[in-house]
């Protein structure tokens, strides 16, 4: 796998139509890039849910791919079931697992939910750690009435109103969308087909009627058993093996007991060998102990952590080669600018004094990642066109048709030379125009590192500057070169402004 892996679990409302399921997997495995590692239906609760991974790009596609085929094949107004939906796709939880941060997820359910809302025209809620209201961050509470009592109450309720979307349930119904840690599927199957002892159960575990921190649960039936469906959301801190026990001794009170337990998708090794520790009375125990983690623990294809460059950029730098220089500093210096501007942007969002600025702040990190990711791909074509001009000057020159393609060449990789600070310079720009925006409204606590941002843009354009006029000497009077040198001197400007602006902003909101 690639080193930056999310996984998604989309919830899907059908089970007992395998041709459906199957055509709402197959549209999510045709993304390029997508493991599908887990397809789990449940004929009773009618529901299933779907697990797969893959690098977050493709991760995003397949998700919106999914819900946009289940919203073809799914109609809510014929579904019957026993776990709650609101959703022909109920729920779709983006989880990162390695090489990803929790912010990037949110950002993927953001985008994803956008997209659905405008292009298929279905009502998005978010939650959990992507929730937009904190009153809505728990899943139940978004499906509490189901479809059904959605249905009356999405036009009427202000509460019930979708983050995004129209304010009328369609046959598709709603979606809900999200950002998550991992969690466990857990459910626990009765002696009993009395399915109110399941729910007293359910009461006494779960964490919002006073049981385990981090414990969902309900009691349904399935199977014919009684069955306490849970998810346990830090399985670190509410343990399985805590939770089956209480469960057990529940049960024992009502005069039944525990006939079976199953998952619902996947599960995180640790999370089974704190079990076995448990039952087994290991005190001991150490998890290097377990075979596989000796054996994958030295290899970064099982390890999921990304690998490290194999050249640092400032040491490659610092060799004394041509190439990379100064123009391929500019870049990396004005990424670095960019990174800046989202951190303060994504240390802004999420907190209840800037709520009214959130919505330009996921803007900034849109944008500013970006930037980000092209000017780091500049540092590598700046060396290029460096390159390019060495392999022109070793062409021959042994005859003067020859001496006229190598001065052609010559002019040719000069005038890339230059083009590629000149495109890092206009970037560059670009991200000044973002610190100083987030040093305009961002959390005033990280307003130096939005002013570091602004400086560092400055630095970069000018250091980008500096490349293009050099790379421009002696042919600085002819068509092309006067007007990228004319471009040159209206963004010259602008960064002057800009900093100014940036210099004033900071003073004024933190009196440095």
């Amino acid at each position: 796998m690639p080193g930056k892996i999310v996984e998604c679990i989309p919830n899907f409302s059908d089970a007992r139509r395998p041709e459906v399921v199957k055509q709402i997997v197959d549209a999510v495995a045709a993304v390029e890039g997508i493991r599908i590692l887990d397809t789990h239906s449940d004929m009773d609760h009618n529901r299933t849910v779907l697990t797969f991974v893959g690098e977050p790009p493709a991760v995003e596609e397949a998700a919106y791919r999914g819900i946009a085929r289940a919203a073809e094949l799914i109609d809510l107004n014929q579904h019957q079931g026993e776990h709650p939906r609101i959703g022909a796709t109920d729920v779709v939880p983006f989880v990162p697992i390695s090489g990803v941060t929790m912010t990037e997820c949110i950002e993927m359910a953001k985008r994803l939910g956008k997209r659905v809302a405008e292009e298929l025209n279905i009502p998005v809620y978010f939650y959990e750690d992507a929730a937009v209201r904190q009153d809505r961050r728990n899943l139940e509470d978004i499906r509490k009435g189901e479809f059904e009592g959605l249905k009356e109450a999405i036009a009427t309720d202000p509460y019930r109103e979708p983050d995004l979307g129209p304010k009328v349930l369609g046959t598709a119904g709603a979606t809900v969308i999200g950002a998550r840690q991992p969690l466990i599927a857990y459910n626990i199957y009765l002696t009993t087909s009395d399915v109110s002892i399941a729910e007293k159960i359910a009461r006494r575990v779960r964490n919002s009627t006073g049981g385990f921190r981090f414990v969902k649960a309900m009691g349904v039936l399935v199977n014919g058993l009684a069955q306490v469906s849970m998810n346990l959301t830090n399985f670190k801190r509410s343990p399985m093996a805590q939770v089956t026990e209480f469960v057990r001794r529940e049960a024992e009170r009502y005069g039944t007991g525990i006939h079976h337990s199953e998952l619902v998708g996947l599960i995180p090794q640790r999370a089974l060998s704190n079990a076995a520790q448990y039952y087994l009375q290991m005190d001991a125990f150490d998890h290097d102990q377990i075979l596989e983690n000796q054996l994958f623990s030295g290899d970064p294809s099982h390890s999921g952590q990304p690998g490290l460059e194999k050249i640092d950029f400032i040491e490659a730098v610092a060799e004394g080669t041509p190439a990379p220089g100064g123009g391929s500093a500019a870049a990396h210096t004005g990424a670095l600018a960019a990174a800046l501007a989202v951190m303060v942007a994504r240390l802004t969002v999420g907190r209840a004094k800037y709520v009214e600025v959130e919505p330009e702040c996921w803007q900034v990190i849109e944008k500013g990642e970006q930037l980000r990711k092209e000017l780091q791909q500049a540092v590598v074509l700046d060396a290029d066109a460096f390159e390019g001009i060495l392999k022109a000057r070793r062409l021959p020159k042994d005859s003067e048709a020859l001496q006229t393609k190598r001065q052609n060449a010559m002019r040719e990789a000069t005038l890339q030379a230059a083009r590629v600070p000149l495109m890092n310079a206009a970037k560059s720009i670009e991200v000044m125009k973002l610190a100083l925006r987030m040093a305009e409204i961002g959390n005033v606590n990280t307003i130096s590192d939005a002013g570091a941002g602004v400086n560092l843009g400055k630095a970069a354009f000018e250091a980008a500057a500096m490349n293009v006029r050099i790379n421009l000497l002696g042919i600085e009077n002819e068509a092309e070169p006067l007007q990228m040198l004319e471009e040159l001197k209206v963004l010259a400007s602008a960064a002057l402004a800009l900093l100014e602006q940036a210099n004033f902003a900071i003073h004024d909101r933190s009196g440095m």
